[in-house]
């Protein structure tokens, strides 16, 4: 697919994922969608196929770098150069524990979800992006990635360090048209509310990548 250009959205479900994948289909982009259940996949494919977008579903586990580096590969090779990277899969409930009941190895799967991952997505996309002269990296996070909670010590700690890297990201590419923005959605992603419903995020993070300014954008108070 020469000349065409993609999005792909680390961590697509039928909520956020979704409502991306069709916001930026509307605008032309192919969609590749990346998670770990199959059948999840293709049922979002099916879905979105029925409102014109052209999407397709590649299995990665995001705690698998050489998994999810491959799949980033094969979507760029059908679904055309990845232009925008959003990276946005939810993580899991045994990342949040208090902050005095954690100990180094449970923070293994936090870091791999929310530093490894990122970090193998972002050097597997930007040879492409590099040669396109253009691209969008998104990084999607919860409340904690700003304001870290006791309760919830593994997702603070590996928000923080993503977040960190996406600021150096924002500020290492800023002169290549290449832009990085952290959307941080405090509480649930609530469909009907009036900040927080996936088609309203969806708008926000198409906002984020048509307007280019900027790193750190909310998509509610962090008080809500």
């Amino acid at each position: 697919m020469d000349g065409m250009s993609s999005i792909a959205i680390v961590g697509a479900g039928p909520g956020l994922g979704a409502a991306v994948a069709r916001r930026f289909g509307r605008e032309g982009f192919a969609v590749a969608l990346l998670a770990r259940d199959r059948d999840r996949l293709d049922t979002l494919v099916r879905d979105l196929g029925g409102s014109g977008v052209l999407a397709r579903g590649f299995l990665a586990d995001v705690r698998r770098p050489q998994e999810l580096t491959g799949a980033l590969g094969r979507a760029a090779d059908e679904m055309g150069t990845i232009e925008v990277l959003q990276y946005s899969p939810v993580p899991h409930r045994d990342f949040m524990r208090p902050v005095l009941e954690t100990g180094h190895r449970d923070l293994v799967g936090p870091i791999e979800f929310s530093v490894y991952g990122p970090v193998a997505a972002v050097q597997q996309v930007l040879p492409g992006m590099r040669r396109l002269g253009r691209g969008t990296i998104l990084f999607v996070n919860g409340a904690t990635a700003v304001l870290p909670h006791t309760e919830r010590a593994g997702t603070s700690i590996a928000f923080a360090a993503e977040s960190a890297y996406g600021h150096l990201l924002h500020e290492r590419l800023a002169g290549e048209g290449i832009h990085v923005a952290q959307l941080v959605i405090p509480g649930a992603i609530t469909p009907g509310h009036a900040r927080k419903d996936p088609v309203v995020l969806a708008e926000m993070l198409w906002g984020m990548h048509r307007d280019r300014h900027g790193y750190r954008h909310f998509a509610d108070d962090l008080d809500s």
